[in-house]
């Protein structure tokens, strides 16, 4: 397949047009694409990253779209399935173009295709970075027994706790914050997208966090205990809440990843009733750019 065979650009209308149908066509899978373009278009094009978004095409041969892609850079290329010859092409396009590419965050088969293809045109070292399983809400299973407490829809006034939290979040995931804390705080603050977990006497001891819906789907982000608060049930409580209140809102998927590395998360969103849909896998590459060795990140 010739790398040209992929429709590049920068403007989000124009790939929205392409590709819209496409990513409706399949919510689930395509969860990732559809709330990055939704905050995109509500928010700007900074949203993710100083550098512009790039977005991708592939045609099917009849006037249809077989695959997408979408790069907010400091974070990851995200593609949807491809074949070892679509992704070597997709490498090929965007080495051609000189874009900086640290990483690919890909259903599994499909990152590894790109990573195998990247590594070989750049003859570079690549290394998975994280395993990652997309769970679908079958049917909701609140814990039987709930903390003491009570949930609650966060608030202006939580901004400073949901900021640290949202630190220490990303640091303990291992995760990139591409984004300050107060404009992640403000833009979730926007749509009630963080409930908190409080005690009776009103401390808040967990957040959970869902995206905007789009195409039907939602998905539940940055569920976060600190660590001398764990084991006591809160993370539960507070992802069965925010899980109820999407699909009370109208919500037909409700999505959500988790770390494959991280037994006790899994078990969790089994226990109320998250299925397995699809492995993922996120790869660092090497970072091409010129003045940075390859590894550098």
């Amino acid at each position: 397949m010739h790398s040209d065979a992929w429709h590049l650009t920068h403007d989000l209308d124009d790939f929205l047009t392409r590709a819209d149908g496409f990513l409706r066509s399949r919510p689930a899978l395509h969860t990732v694409q559809l709330t990055v373009t939704d905050a995109l278009r509500s928010r700007g094009p900074g949203t993710f990253g100083k550098e512009a978004p790039l977005f991708g095409t592939l045609g099917d041969g009849s006037g249809g779209v077989r695959a997408t892609l979408l790069h907010t850079p400091p974070y990851p290329v995200n593609a949807t399935l491809l074949g070892a010859a679509e992704a070597d092409a997709l490498a090929a396009r965007l080495l051609d173009l000189g874009r900086p590419v640290a990483g690919i965050s890909a259903e599994r088969d499909t990152a590894a295709a790109f990573a195998a293809a990247w590594q070989r045109r750049t003859g570079t070292e690549g290394e998975i970075h994280q395993r990652q399983r997309l769970y679908r809400l079958a049917e909701l299973r609140p814990p039987e027994r709930l903390p003491e407490g009570r949930p609650r829809v966060a608030g202006p006034a939580d901004r400073d706790l949901l900021m640290r939290w949202y630190g220490e979040f990303t640091a303990a995931a291992g995760l990139h914050a591409g984004q300050a804390a107060g404009e992640w705080a403000d833009a979730r603050l926007a749509h009630d997208g963080l409930t908190l977990w409080e005690t009776p006497d009103a401390t808040p001891v967990a957040m959970a966090g869902v995206t905007r819906a789009t195409a039907g789907q939602v998905r539940v982000q940055t569920v976060y205990t600190p660590a001398h608060l764990r084991g006591r049930g809160y993370a539960s409580a507070v992802t069965a809440e925010v899980s109820r209140a999407a699909l009370e809102s109208g919500a037909r998927e409700i999505l959500l990843f988790t770390d494959l590395a991280n037994p006790t998360s899994n078990a969790l969103y089994q226990r109320i009733g998250y299925r397995a849909v699809a492995d993922f896998a996120v790869w660092e590459l090497a970072d091409l750019r010129p003045g940075r060795p390859p590894g550098a990140h």
